[in-house]
Protein backbone atom coordinates (compact mmCIF):
# COMPACT_ATOMS: atom_id res chain seq x y z
CA UNK A 1 0.00 0.00 0.00
CA UNK A 2 1.59 3.65 -0.43
CA UNK A 3 2.34 5.64 2.10
CA UNK A 4 -0.57 8.55 2.66
CA UNK A 5 2.06 9.95 5.11
CA UNK A 6 5.88 10.51 4.58
CA UNK A 7 8.59 12.45 6.27
CA UNK A 8 8.57 16.18 5.55
CA UNK A 9 5.10 16.13 4.82
CA UNK A 10 3.01 18.74 6.55
CA UNK A 11 0.43 17.54 8.96
CA UNK A 12 -2.98 18.06 11.47
CA UNK A 13 -3.51 16.33 14.48
CA UNK A 14 -6.86 15.15 14.30
CA UNK A 15 -7.54 13.89 17.96
CA UNK A 16 -5.53 13.39 21.50
CA UNK A 17 -4.40 16.03 23.61
CA UNK A 18 -2.74 18.15 21.12
CA UNK A 19 -5.84 18.21 18.57
CA UNK A 20 -5.72 20.91 16.15
CA UNK A 21 -1.77 21.49 16.21
CA UNK A 22 -0.23 21.73 12.54
CA UNK A 23 3.67 20.62 12.38
CA UNK A 24 5.93 18.54 10.35
CA UNK A 25 6.84 15.14 10.06
CA UNK A 26 10.31 13.76 10.88
CA UNK A 27 9.89 10.60 11.34
CA UNK A 28 7.88 7.69 10.09
CA UNK A 29 7.38 4.11 11.82
CA UNK A 30 5.39 2.16 9.18
CA UNK A 31 5.67 -1.52 11.23
CA UNK A 32 3.90 0.51 13.78
CA UNK A 33 1.83 2.61 12.10
CA UNK A 34 3.06 5.98 14.19
CA UNK A 35 5.24 9.13 13.15
CA UNK A 36 6.77 11.86 14.60
CA UNK A 37 6.01 15.34 14.55
CA UNK A 38 7.93 18.66 15.51
CA UNK A 39 6.45 20.08 18.64
CA UNK A 40 3.39 17.75 19.17
CA UNK A 41 2.53 15.55 21.70
CA UNK A 42 5.60 16.56 23.44
CA UNK A 43 6.90 14.27 26.86
CA UNK A 44 9.55 14.92 29.24
CA UNK A 45 12.26 12.32 30.15
CA UNK A 46 13.78 12.10 33.42
CA UNK A 47 17.25 11.20 32.28
CA UNK A 48 20.84 10.05 34.02
CA UNK A 49 23.83 11.66 33.26
CA UNK A 50 25.95 10.10 30.42
CA UNK A 51 28.97 10.97 29.36
CA UNK A 52 28.32 14.47 27.82
CA UNK A 53 24.84 14.47 28.10
CA UNK A 54 24.21 16.26 31.23
CA UNK A 55 20.95 14.35 32.37
CA UNK A 56 18.00 16.15 33.42
CA UNK A 57 14.27 16.62 32.55
CA UNK A 58 14.44 16.68 28.76
CA UNK A 59 11.17 16.97 26.26
CA UNK A 60 10.91 15.13 23.48
CA UNK A 61 8.56 14.67 20.78
CA UNK A 62 7.00 11.00 21.48
CA UNK A 63 5.00 9.07 18.37
CA UNK A 64 1.59 9.36 17.42
CA UNK A 65 -0.59 6.89 15.44
CA UNK A 66 -1.13 7.42 12.03
CA UNK A 67 -4.90 7.34 12.18
CA UNK A 68 -4.73 10.46 14.11
CA UNK A 69 -2.88 12.71 12.14
CA UNK A 70 -3.94 14.01 8.39
CA UNK A 71 -2.37 16.25 5.24
CA UNK A 72 -2.73 19.60 5.66
CA UNK A 73 -4.14 21.04 2.61
CA UNK A 74 -1.50 22.76 0.05
CA UNK A 75 -4.20 25.60 -0.73
CA UNK A 76 -5.65 26.57 2.80
CA UNK A 77 -3.92 24.28 5.74
CA UNK A 78 -7.24 22.64 6.24
CA UNK A 79 -6.85 18.73 7.27
CA UNK A 80 -7.84 17.00 4.11
CA UNK A 81 -7.70 13.30 2.99
CA UNK A 82 -5.00 11.65 0.20
CA UNK A 83 -5.77 10.50 -2.87
CA UNK A 84 -3.34 9.42 -5.73
CA UNK A 85 -3.47 10.52 -9.58
CA UNK A 86 -0.98 9.05 -12.47
CA UNK A 87 -0.18 12.17 -14.60
CA UNK A 88 0.71 12.70 -18.11
CA UNK A 89 4.01 11.64 -18.48
CA UNK A 90 3.36 8.42 -16.28
CA UNK A 91 4.37 9.17 -12.86
CA UNK A 92 2.04 8.90 -9.95
CA UNK A 93 1.86 11.45 -6.94
CA UNK A 94 -0.39 12.37 -3.71
CA UNK A 95 -3.53 14.64 -4.26
CA UNK A 96 -5.40 16.51 -1.68
CA UNK A 97 -8.62 15.68 -2.09
CA UNK A 98 -10.14 18.79 -0.50
CA UNK A 99 -8.59 21.11 -3.22
CA UNK A 100 -7.20 18.88 -5.89
CA UNK A 101 -3.66 20.04 -5.41
CA UNK A 102 -1.02 17.71 -5.96
CA UNK A 103 0.95 17.12 -2.96
CA UNK A 104 4.15 15.73 -3.61
CA UNK A 105 5.16 18.46 -6.07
Amino acid sequence: MAAKIKKGDKVVVLAGRDKGKTGEVTRVVPDEGRAFVGGVNMVQRHTKPQGVNEGGIISKESAIHLSNLAIADPKDGKATRVGFKVQEDGTKVRVAKRSGEVIDG
